[in-house]
């Protein structure tokens, strides 16, 4: 009988090592004009709403002078902007900008654009076999998130 944590018939760590590759390998491709930890940093900001250099730095496990600089350079180029905190005026919050919002929209569409051109190369089963696992992908994403919180 299969352990839960191991797909039938298969081998969870080449499972695993086979997606990792995929993934990470697309995500460079398509990451050329901002750095993967910017990148990151612009899809926390949407996700969670403006945070403190301090948090970003702790989420994104960076110094927090390297993320001071990283954001300046967002800062630099409209993708994110410094508030003021409401509840304490000594505070400084990094937000998305509307430009911000726009180009993670853009970078999204563009990947899945590169992810559909891939996919129509495939066999027929074979595309359908990755549609029949999207719920399963969902679940991964979905369990990440809860990880990251």
């Amino acid at each position: 009988m299969d352990s839960p944590r191991q797909p039938a018939g298969g081998d969870t760590a080449a499972t695993a090592e086979a997606l990792h590759g995929l993934i990470t390998g697309a995500v460079r491709r398509m990451n050329r004009d901002i750095s993967l930890t910017s990148a990151a940093v612009l899809s926390t900001v949407e996700r969670t709403g403006p945070r403190r250099i301090t948090d970003l730095a702790a989420i994104e496990g960076v110094a927090q002078p390297s993320m001071t600089a990283l954001v300046s350079n967002l800062e630099r180029v409209g993708l994110v902007e410094r508030q003021g905190d409401a509840e304490d005026q000594r505070v400084v919050l990094v937000a998305l900008t509307a430009a911000g919002a726009d180009y993670l929209r853009a970078r999204r569409r563009a990947g899945a654009d590169a992810f559909a051109a891939l996919i129509a190369k495939l066999p027929a089963a074979e595309a359908q076999a990755l549609l029949a696992a999207t719920p399963a992908l969902q679940h991964l994403r979905d369990l990440d998130s809860e990880r990251s919180q």
